[in-house]
């Protein structure tokens, strides 16, 4: 393997930084010592991960792609630690919890205040995994409780409860050619230019389905971390349309500048689901499903 956990280390703290001057301070290393661990996992990756803008440093695309993956290499080892720690001193009161692919969460306190009204001592905690890694974490038992929507082939090996549908829409700058137009069809996507979560990235394995109408064949897609405020400033900065449900676009309508526009004739919509191990749900695992169906069984999160 071309890097350790000491590298990715590196890069979470240089990135977040901006300084190998800084970094260093953090890790408690020299400067020269680190620019020779950052100068050498270059070298053995084959590519620079870093660009100087005036004084700072900044992720490149490579870059960006190690740091998306360093980062949750970090957290799924922190939280293992906890996890082992818990476990050990006999302390384990939570409910480890994910959603697939959303970071719009207004809807969530409510959530957390009423489990923790049924469960004084317990905790939900938020678990940082891909999107489509998140059937196959609650089957390994690294995850109880999971949002998702995506169709996967595991599916079926794990216990659904249906909570809502959403719409699947394009958001565009309001003076976009698009939003005038009533809905649009497959051949309107054709040589666009779109910004996508990364969890749609092509060059995975398996890929997951572009959240388009079937037939369509965009120009260009650039894919970014899955931070919703990244890719709707992208969006209205001009730099491509992108899709995301409606309820998670809505809000930035007016500060940004954008329009929301129907895809298809008739809306495309997804299905959510809460998912978790089958079989009988221990009594904290429940109670964040009851909280869950309370809060969002059949109605958006958050209303557009």
């Amino acid at each position: 393997m071309d890097v350790d956990l000491r590298d990715l280390e590196l890069l979470d703290t240089v990135a977040d930084t901006g300084s190998l001057t800084a970094a260093a301070e953090r890790l408690y290393v020299s400067q020269p010592a680190l620019s020779q661990r950052l100068t050498r996992m270059e070298e053995r990756l084959g590519v620079q991960l870093f660009d100087r803008q005036g004084r700072r440093l900044v992720p490149n695309a490579a870059g960006r792609r190690m740091l998306l993956a360093a980062r949750q290499v970090i957290a799924e080892l922190a939280s293992a630690t906890r996890d082992v720690r818990e476990l050990r001193d006999g302390r384990d009161r939570r409910v480890r919890f994910a959603v697939q692919c959303s970071t719009t969460f207004q809807w969530l306190p409510p959530v957390i205040h009423g489990f923790r009204d049924r469960c004084p001592d317990a905790e939900v905690r938020i678990e940082t995994l891909p999107g489509d890694t998140l059937i196959t974490a609650l089957l390994e038992d690294r995850l109880d409780v999971a949002l998702i929507t995506k169709a996967d082939p595991e599916m079926d090996r794990v216990d659904l409860v249906r909570l809502f549908e959403d719409e699947m829409v394009a958001v565009v700058p309001a003076t976009h050619p698009w939003a005038a137009l009533p809905h649009l069809t497959a051949r309107d996507f054709d040589d666009s230019r779109l910004v996508l979560y990364d969890l749609y990235d092509q060059s995975r394995v398996p890929a997951t389905p572009l959240p388009l109408p079937h037939g369509a064949r965009p120009g260009r897609i650039t894919t970014m971390p899955v931070i919703t405020d990244l890719v709707i400033e992208m969006v209205a900065g001009g730099q491509g349309a992108t899709v995301l449900p409606g309820w998670v676009a809505a809000p930035y309508v007016a500060s940004h500048g954008l329009a929301l526009v129907r895809i298809g004739a008739e809306p495309m919509t997804r299905t959510w689901y809460c998912a978790t191990r089958p079989g009988p749900r221990p009594a904290l695992v429940q109670a964040l499903v009851d909280e869950l169906t309370t809060r969002l069984g059949g109605r958006l999160p958050v209303s557009p």
